[in-house]
């Protein structure tokens, strides 16, 4: 199942180095409030969990073998 958000504002920038794009987006993320960079935590978090029945995953089990020694 795929999941779009219509809500999401597409913004494109160009910058000259990877530098300059890390300082951009630590300065994005400082203007924001703390309730809204919780709420961008909280959608990520939810876009990745399903409640369908195919996300549902096997138990792990493990078993230790005794072997004889050689």
């Amino acid at each position: 199942m795929l999941w779009y958000n219509t809500d999401m504002e597409k913004i494109g920038r160009k910058f000259d180095s990877h530098r300059a794009a890390d300082a951009a987006d630590r300065a994005y993320y400082r203007s924001l409030s703390p309730t809204q960079r919780m709420d961008i935590l909280l959608d990520l978090i939810n876009s990745q969990r399903s409640n369908d029945e195919t996300s549902q995953r096997l138990a792990r089990v493990c078993r230790v073998v005794k072997r004889r020694p050689r």
